[in-house]
C-alpha cells in the first residue's frame, strides 16, 4: 500500500499520462506482461517514435519502467502504479466529500427552513417572476 503523500506535480503527471487513450491502452497491455516498445508500436496506427513518446510520458509519471534487453527496450508496469492513482483519487474524493458535508451542515443550520431555499426565489414565484 502506498502511504506517502503525493505532491501536486506527481498527481499532474499521473493524470496527464492517464488522460490519453493510447497511453491507457499501453498500460493495460503491459500489465499483462512486459513488452518491447517495437512490439507495442505494431499495435497502433502511428510511428514508432510516437509510441516511444507515449511510453516516455508513462515512464515520467512512474506508471511504467523500461529496461534494455539487447537491442530492445522492454516496458513493464510498476506494481505500485495503480496504488498511486487510487491514492490520488481517494484524496480528491475525501476533499470533495468534506466540502459537500460542510455545505449540507450549513444548509441544515439555516434558521426556520425545512428545505434549502434558492436565494431570490419566493415560495410562489419562479425565476421569471410571479405565477399568474
Amino acid at each position: 500500500m502506498v502511504v506517502d503523500e503525493l505532491n501536486d506535480e506527481t498527481v499532474d503527471r499521473l493524470f496527464h499520462a492517464l488522460a490519453d487513450t493510447t497511453r491507457r491502452d499501453i498500460l493495460r497491455r503491459c500489465v499483462r506482461g512486459e513488452l518491447s516498445v517495437s512490439r507495442l508500436a505494431e499495435a497502433y496506427p502511428m510511428s514508432f517514435a510516437a509510441v516511444q513518446k507515449h511510453v516516455a510520458v508513462l515512464e515520467r509519471a512512474g506508471l511504467v519502467s523500461k529496461q534494455r534487453s539487447g537491442r530492445e527496450q522492454l516496458v513493464r508496469t510498476d506494481p505500485d502504479a495503480v496504488g498511486r492513482a487510487r491514492q490520488a483519487l481517494d484524496e480528491l474524493e475525501s476533499a470533495w466529500r468534506g466540502r459537500v458535508d460542510r455545505m449540507a451542515r450549513l444548509l441544515a443550520e439555516e434558521p426556520g427552513t425545512a428545505e434549502p431555499q434558492v436565494p431570490g426565489i419566493e415560495e410562489n414565484n419562479t425565476p421569471e417572476g410571479p405565477e399568474r
